[in-house]
């Protein structure tokens, strides 16, 4: 899917060579990966880098170095068409039910239950940024035809023709980027009452290899069941009947004992008396709408709560210019396609309204093939709600019904998945899931990948040692430069270029991003 007629993706690259501070081991200068500053994305280009291992923080797109940095980061996807809902996802979705219709509170955090934290994709380290762009708005705009260059036509290796490029508006500056946050504490609702967290247990998390459990006297029904059946099977002739009863009996015992799914759960009828009224509304956050605008101040009190008492930020953070560089701006380009969603494509924001206030934000990107979570914050009165379980559900299900109109997008992109951190785990618990193998960007189901990362944190993922990365970069003369307000392949400005050879930054630039983004996307040179 391609922007017919939109503005290309114009990116600069950083490389990355200097180690920052880990958000999840701590280590001050493990935490190792490239990045790039996107002025302007299309969403394909988007969907494209995040299945080769890159995710976005505002308009910052980086990609773990996943050979040497300290926490391996592999990128973890929900194949939310055959998701399964578990049984600590239950109590989260029948929690939120007791508590809309009946008003009911839990008074304590199931032991059981997945931690509360979800989705905190802020850039987990404290990256030493270069400094703001200082790219003009000049620079960044191609010129027309009728006016540049015919700079491809130096090159008769390429086809490429000059088209006008339409670039919108660029404000620099990089997103303030804070380190990776423990797990949120969950408790009961403080209006007037302190928030009570609950101490962590300590372990090494869930045994993602082993199936689920399953309730003993659901096995013993199943037993009593086939051993009726073999014996009226076992009767004598003429007993068929019998047998057929027997048959029917456990035909239709399947059928009741179907799994609910999460809409029987999201979508169940209230009754007239229900104590709440819980409404969430998709608003676009970039450009922003009528909507986002008319609710930008409450949304950002909460996102200041949060993070001063969850995350133990003092009062004068996180600041709105703050607030807005890391979960308003992002470079993805709004579009509308007839076979695409009814909201669009691009980032929004997924309020969550309690009563007419909102009480959590999950910030989301929609896709080609995904909706992909990128944070969530929430009010922490409602921490007893287990909101962070409760939203990554709710936008699965979210996914599922952009899906009846978008038939392509199926999947729901939880960010990364940290093996190597226990407490990052638990977003294996959204089954069936797939990792992507960090050498050939394909994807295997998380069950065969588990037992690799048991020993050791780095892995490849694809058993086929022949295997390569079939998008690699293969024509470095065909990467998109933009220079001096002409787009032009690497080719021609290679041979334009004053100075010092940039062949090594560009050839790491593309071999990232692969080929098709690098023909694609607009690389800023100087």
């Amino acid at each position: 899917m391609a922007a017919a007629g939109g503005s290309p993706s114009i990116v600069e690259y950083f490389g990355g060579e200097d180690g920052y501070r880990c958000g999840y081991c701590k280590n001050e200068t493990g935490n190792l990966s490239h990045g790039m500053w996107a002025h302007s994305m299309t969403v394909q280009d988007y969907q494209d880098l995040i299945d080769r291992g890159w995710r976005r923080s505002g308009k910052y797109v980086y990609k773990p170095i996943m050979n040497q940095t300290c926490c391996p980061q592999y990128t973890i996807r929900c194949q939310a068409l055959h998701f399964q809902t578990s049984k600590s996802h239950k109590k989260v979705l029948k929690k939120m039910l007791k508590f809309i219709s009946k008003g009911d509170v839990s008074k304590a955090v199931s032991e059981e239950e997945p931690m509360d934290s979800h989705i905190e994709d802020v850039v987990p380290c404290d990256f030493a940024y270069k400094g703001e762009s200082r790219v003009s708005q000049s620079e960044l705009t191609p010129l027309s035809v009728d006016h540049t260059e015919r700079a491809e036509n130096e090159d008769e290796d390429t086809g490429e023709t000059k088209e006008e490029v339409n670039v919108q508006k660029v404000e620099s500056g990089f997103p303030q980027i804070s380190a990776d946050k423990d797990t949120p504490l969950l408790g009961e609702p403080s209006r007037s009452a302190k928030i009570v967290p609950a101490p962590p247990k300590p372990g090494k998390g869930a045994d993602l290899s082993k199936p689920p459990c399953r309730k003993a006297k659901d096995i013993r029904k199943e037993r009593k069941l086939q051993k009726l059946l073999q014996n009226q099977m076992c009767t004598i002739e003429g007993s068929q009947l019998q047998a057929d009863q027997v048959f029917l009996l456990q035909n239709s015992k399947s059928k009741t004992n179907q799994p609910k799914t999460i809409e029987d759960f999201i979508f169940v009828s209230l009754p007239d008396d229900a104590r709440h009224k819980l409404e969430v509304r998709v608003v676009r956050s970039s450009p922003q709408s009528s909507q986002f605008k008319a609710t930008f101040q409450e949304s950002y009190q909460v996102y200041k709560r949060y993070q001063m008492v969850i995350h133990k930020d003092p009062p004068d953070k996180p600041t709105v210019n703050q607030f807005t560089r890391f979960l308003c701006d992002s470079p993805l380009e709004a579009e509308d396609a007839p076979n695409g969603p009814d909201c669009g494509y691009g980032s929004f924001h997924q309020q969550y309204w309690l009563d007419g206030k909102i009480i959590a934000v999950g910030v989301i990107d929609i896709l080609p093939y995904c909706v992909s979570s990128v944070y969530l914050y929430y009010d922490p009165d409602y921490s007893f709600l287990s909101l962070g379980v409760y939203s990554a559900l709710r936008e699965i299900a979210f996914t599922r019904e952009l899906h009846e109109k978008a038939p392509d997008l199926s999947f729901y992109y939880m960010g990364f998945y940290i093996h190597s951190c226990p407490k990052m785990r638990y977003k294996g618990q959204y089954r069936p899931s797939d990792l992507l193998c960090p050498e050939t960007y394909v994807w295997t189901p998380i069950e065969q990948c588990l037992p690799l990362l048991e020993h050791s944190k780095y892995c490849r993922f694809n058993q086929d040692l022949k295997a390569v990365d079939e998008g690699r970069m293969k024509e470095l003369g065909r990467v998109r430069v933009l220079h001096k307000r002409t787009v032009m392949p690497y080719s021609v400005y290679k041979k334009r270029r004053k100075g010092p050879s940039d062949e090594a930054s560009v050839q790491q630039y593309a071999s990232l991003v692969g080929q098709t983004c690098s023909e694609r996307m607009l690389l800023f040179r100087s």
